[in-house]
């Protein structure tokens, strides 16, 4: 018990989520003091109707150490949903489901972690038997705990109008991404060939033509809807991975990770399109200026939003409703390149 009481007091002092996953699969597989071999959080990504489940992580008794599946493999070439009967039936019914293996097989236990739909998190846990209540409804109180410590990072992660990203989450999930990008690829042989969108980061800058307008004409409280109704085209619109940030008033940021200059553009014309061609209740029909900048070894978020903002101050200056590359911009000479210098740092 002293145990169990001490891993949850060190869980509730973890801010980076996917430190909070590794301890959680450790506390609920200790917690079942041998009972349970395998504990694993999965979250369901993909369209409606075609679920697939991405491992957040895994502990597994035999390898002793939480796994996890990279956050930016393709979510089609996941394990669909429909294919695990015991997941499926938990997220129908929004219950947990146990379920006994067949002869050799184990016994599957599937918890829904919170109550967000449509799309869910599952506690996913095998056995040799199937758990005994006292037991089950104990690791149903770890998942309390844990959706309550989702809940506060998000309450301090989040935009409060259109729960996405806030600018101070910003910094910390750059570095992460410079971390990667300069991190040699360690993905099993198997996961090689669909580890295409790992060659790159790209940051784009957003921003809505002519807001002030429709604040000035309809509005503020329109005006926020309007917000809201970007931030679910970004969500609709951009991978579950890509990461969706509103800096504040109509200006947003997208952190994208992908295979090529091609797919980063793509990705955000197809945005810049979309909002086009979307009717907003009241307002009509508005449009987006967007510019985007590849992320560079050593970069810094500073230097990176700046490349990427030249590039939206750009396409506003030229007839707005319009998707520019920073790196277009210095080859055509449109912009000079900025040659970043070391600067000396005094210490004290």
């Amino acid at each position: 018990m002293e145990e169990i009481v001490n891993q949850i007091a060190d869980l509730c002092g973890l801010r980076d989520r996917y430190a909070l996953d590794d301890a959680m699969v450790r506390l609920v597989y200790l917690s079942g003091k041998g009972a349970i071999t395998v504990v694993r959080v999965l979250r369901e990504v993909g369209d409606l109707g075609d679920m697939h489940c991405l491992t957040r992580a895994e502990f597994d008794a035999k390898k002793m150490s939480p796994t996890r599946v990279p956050a930016w493999k393709d979510w089609r070439e996941l394990p669909a949903l429909a294919d695990f009967p015991a997941r499926l039936q938990a997220h129908t019914q929004g219950s947990t489901v146990q379920v006994q293996g067949a002869l050799g097989a184990p016994c599957l236990t599937v918890l829904l972690v919170g109550e967000v739909r449509p799309v869910l998190t599952l506690l996913e846990l095998e056995s040799d038997k199937p758990l005994t209540e006292p037991l089950l409804r104990g690791v149903e109180g770890l998942m309390r705990v844990y959706s309550n410590l989702e809940n506060l990072l998000d309450y301090g992660e989040k935009d409060s109008l259109t729960g996405l990203l806030n600018r101070k989450t910003f910094d910390g999930a750059f570095l992460k991404a410079a971390v990667e990008m300069n991190t040699p690829n360690d993905l099993e042989p198997a996961d090689r060939r669909s580890a295409h969108t790992q060659d790159g980061y790209w940051l784009a800058v957003m921003d809505i033509d002519h807001f002030k307008r429709v604040n000035d004409d309809f509005g503020h409280l329109i005006g926020d809807e309007v917000l809201l109704l970007m931030a679910r085209l970004m969500r609709t619109s951009f991978r579950f991975y890509d990461q969706l940030y509103r800096f504040g008033g109509e200006e947003f940021v997208i952190l994208m990770r992908c295979a090529s200059p091609d797919d980063a553009a793509g990705a955000v014309e197809r945005f810049r399109a979309r909002v086009q061609e979307h009717l907003f209740p009241q307002v009509g029909h508005i449009t987006v200026s967007v510019g985007y900048a590849a992320l560079r070894d050593n970069d810094t978020p500073g230097s990176a939003f700046d490349r990427a903002d030249k590039a939206v101050y750009y396409a506003k200056a030229h007839g707005r409703n319009q998707v520019v590359s920073y790196q277009s911009l210095v080859a055509s000479g449109e912009l000079a390149e900025e040659v970043e210098t070391e600067q000396e740092i005094d210490f004290f």
